[in-house]
């Protein structure tokens, strides 16, 4: 699908306003809760879908579909990005009022560089054929390695583009109200909260990596790819406030994601043999059926642990007042 120019302005000019939106609500940097956070998760969600119809009054169902099945990945992929965000919060110490904007700029820089990686990797898998073989083989490689070595993660600080830019900008090891930098003695420097956003940047990058390949298996259309994974980013922030108290809950949700991958690079790779393209209708109930199956077993795997900490906090209350 080619588009002009000035549908492409569109659509950034429709993604820059609805982040000004969300910029404007959160200008005081409050903690976010649930309820104000679910709001917002479905503000966005029935943005995404928004689109995704005028895709299908415009384009046709094919087209629409093929949006909806990135979207969908995209949407499940950020599932296992909150678990990093939340990882990095909790190793910086992160103050809850402030997350909101380390989230909301990473975001910004996620939607610049994964329409890099979007437009490189579009253009290789259109010129080069060979190229769908090796970007299926990383992805059965990153499923795999989801799978069976999910949660050792590197620390944060460990991280290599942080220590570089730690090594770079004069850094404080302390924070400074909301302030990505600040003045000490004269000398401007970074504060802490500048190396968290670093950190999230960086992580997402690797992120990046992987969920652009993926969509790139269902569509090598840049619009699309770029659309499914800006409505996708816009939700990111509410998203990570709704799921922050869950995330414990999700024990196999990663076996899901891991599917999700592999499938991806074997649909990519299938692309250029005789057996061609997998259907959309396909794609989409695999999706749809590989997400459902991972949070729901990951919910009755973790329902007597629930369970059990709810009898738990009357008796703990009790004894607390004895």
């Amino acid at each position: 699908m080619s588009v002009s120019w000035w549908v492409w302005a569109i659509l950034i000019l429709a993604v820059a306003v609805m982040l000004s939106i969300d910029l404007f609500f959160h200008r005081d940097n409050h903690v976010i809760g649930f309820r104000e956070a679910a709001i917002w998760s479905s503000i966005w969600i029935a943005a995404g879908l928004a689109f995704g119809g005028i895709l299908w009054v415009w384009q046709g169902g094919d087209v629409a579909g093929t949006y909806f099945a990135g979207y969908l990945i995209e949407k499940a992929l950020s599932i296992d990005n909150v678990f990093i965000f939340a990882l990095i919060f909790g190793y910086f110490a992160v103050p809850a009022a402030f997350q909101h904007k380390v989230l909301f700029w990473g975001v910004i820089g996620a939607l610049v560089f994964r329409m890099v990686f979007i437009i490189v990797g579009a253009e290789l898998l259109e010129s080069f054929y060979w190229t769908a073989y090796l970007f299926g083989a990383f992805l059965i490689l990153t499923g795999y390695k989801m799978a069976f070595r999910h949660g050792g993660e590197t620390p944060p600080d460990r991280n290599l583009v942080v220590r570089i830019v730690r090594r770079i900008i004069p850094t404080d090891s302390a924070y400074h109200g909301n302030r990505f930098f600040t003045r000490i003695n004269g000398t401007r420097v970074a504060t802490l909260l500048f190396v968290v956003l670093i950190a999230v940047e960086a992580t997402d990058l690797i992120f990046a990596l992987d969920s652009v390949a993926t969509i790139l298996a269902i569509t090598t259309s840049t619009f699309i790819v770029w659309a499914a994974n800006a409505f996708a980013l816009l939700g990111l922030r509410s998203l990570y406030f709704c799921l922050a108290g869950l995330l414990r809950r999700f024990v196999h949700l990663h076996y899901g994601l891991a599917v999700l991958l592999a499938f991806a690079g074997v649909k990519l790779i299938l692309s250029e043999t005789p057996v061609g393209k997998l259907p959309i209708p396909v794609t989409l109930g695999m999706i749809v059926a590989t997400i459902a199956v991972s949070i729901g077993w990951s919910l009755h795997s973790t329902r007597a642990n629930t369970s059990t900490a709810a009898e738990d906090r009357p008796e703990a209350g009790a004894s607390a007042g004895t």
